[in-house]
């Protein structure tokens, strides 16, 4: 047989999870640095453009009226600057940047300053405005200020931004660093705190693991009480509850197996030995009567298998039972009338009271013709009265519907019912007829207790006979 192909393995969940927080505090740290960088952009362009600002603002208070030349030789109209070249020179001066200047009269004429540097668009109602600008090849910062007065004028400043760029890598260098930092420390602290609480899983899965097949007992309560969080004490605790109900499931099995074993052992071999005997005999009346009680022999041996099955998913049945909502009344008319053939044959009277009033319970409809059936055949065998006479009766009483089931059989003492319902107990051959394998009322208390009822079992009140009842919780309890 071919090997099959190696399956991709997954990830264990420390990877998986450790995984998914580094990812998280990647995309943490480049969000964090975008808005340190989109923030930090804010207030260092604030900063450059008021002190632009303010540098427009002295050169606008060295304009003043007057002749038609300054002090630079530079001028046109009533307007003059008040510099010399060497102050020209210091206004221009700047460590890191280039900067630029223009005033400009009320009819956009050229007053003083480089000439090529244009003037930017201002808003109306206000009195200067920023604006980008591209000379020689740079990207300069502008500054458009308008001036009121007589006469009004206009003074434009511009500087390059290689300062801006600088200091704004500078903060996105220092902060980024620091982030990552704080990154790294955070990751190892959740990476180690994943690690530190996933340990009591992988101890759980270690506990599981060496175990052996046939080792159902709970888990150590060490691995549970100890783990950090409630998720995996749950785990163990679910862990338990399926050990516990696997166990209940193998001892069913193992006992249904014994059982089995030990009712089959005398019906077997009373089957051998009558068809040894028939096989030496030449009669064949004798051949007849043996062949009969095989058969008889064969029915009894079914039916105790049956009654074995019947038990051992009675003990299963208690793991996982689905109840529903049902008309009683009608299921036990359906089994009456599928028993009254029988009774019949058997020349038993079968009679049906209180199943024209509607009683709902919730049940099992396999468990109720289980509880009917072994009631039934206990009646039909056991309670030969004179004439025979059955009773079925389905009555409400507190809350409870009363299913009862009455033969005028021999019946039996109080402290005999007690002991029929356990299992494998039977009456005295006077009242047993040397029949059944004692578990038809065993089976019937257990599914009642499984649907939440009970069995009794009474003499019967108006005369001979026995009483067996089985109350069951109804619909609206």
């Amino acid at each position: 047989m071919p090997l099959a192909p190696h399956s991709h393995r997954p990830p264990a969940l420390r990877q998986r999870i450790g995984r998914r927080v580094l990812l998280s505090l990647l995309l943490i740290w480049g969000l964090g640095s975008a808005v340190v960088l989109g923030v930090g952009n804010h207030f260092v362009a604030q900063a450059f453009d008021r002190a632009l600002l303010d540098d427009a603002h002295a050169l606008a208070a060295l304009v003043h009226g007057g002749g038609h030349n300054d002090r630079s030789g530079q001028g046109a109209g009533t307007l003059r600057i008040d510099l010399t070249p060497r102050e020209v020179d210091l206004l221009r001066f700047d460590q890191s940047e280039t900067v630029w200047f223009a005033v400009y009269g009320p009819d956009s004429s050229f007053i003083a300053g480089d000439h090529g540097l244009a003037a930017g668009t201002v808003a109306p109602g206000s009195t200067h405005a920023f604006s980008q600008l591209a000379r020689e090849g740079q990207e300069l910062r502008r500054v458009t200020l308008l001036t009121q007065g007589t006469p009004s004028f206009t003074v434009v400043m511009a500087q390059t931004t290689a300062e801006r760029t600088h200091l704004l890598r500078r903060l996105l260098v220092y902060s980024g660093l620091a982030q990552l930092w704080l990154l790294v420390v955070l990751g190892s602290w959740l990476l180690r705190g994943i690690e530190r609480d996933l340990r009591p899983l992988t101890a759980l899965q270690d506990a599981v693991d060496q175990r052996d097949a046939a080792d159902l007992q709970p888990l150590p309560q060490a691995l549970t009480q100890q783990a950090g969080s409630s998720d995996v004490q749950r785990l163990g605790v679910a862990l338990d509850g399926l050990l516990a109900r696997v166990q209940h499931s193998l001892h069913a099995q193992r006992e249904f197996a014994g059982n089995v074993a030990h009712e089959l052992r005398t019906p077997l071999a009373g089957i051998r030995a009558q068809a040894s005997h028939a096989l030496a005999q030449d009669d064949p009346a004798v051949w007849r009567s043996e062949l009969q009680g095989i058969t008889e022999a064969e029915q009894r041996a079914s039916r105790t298998v049956d009654q074995l099955l019947a038990l051992a998913r009675a003990a299963e049945g208690g793991i996982a039972l689905a109840l529903q909502t049902m008309e009683l009344n009608v299921l036990v008319r359906d089994v009456v009338l599928r028993l009254l053939p029988r009774a019949d044959f058997m020349g038993v009277d079968l009679g049906a009271e209180g199943l024209d009033q509607t009683v709902q319970v919730r049940a099992d409809a396999a468990l109720i013709e289980g509880i009917l059936n072994n009631l039934l055949d206990n009646a039909l065998r056991y309670g030969h009265g004179s004439p025979p006479r059955i009773t079925v009766a389905l009555q409400v009483r507190g809350g409870h519907a009363v299913l009862s089931v009455a033969d005028n059989g021999p019946g039996v003492d109080a402290a005999l019912a007690q002991r029929l319902l356990q299992r494998w107990a039977q009456g005295d051959q006077g009242v047993r007829l040397g029949q059944g394998a004692g578990l038809g009322l065993s089976i019937v208390a257990r599914y009642a207790q499984l649907m939440g009822g009970g069995l009794e079992l009474a003499p019967a009140q108006d005369g001979p006979g026995l009483v067996a009842s089985v109350w069951l919780p109804t619909a609206g309890e």
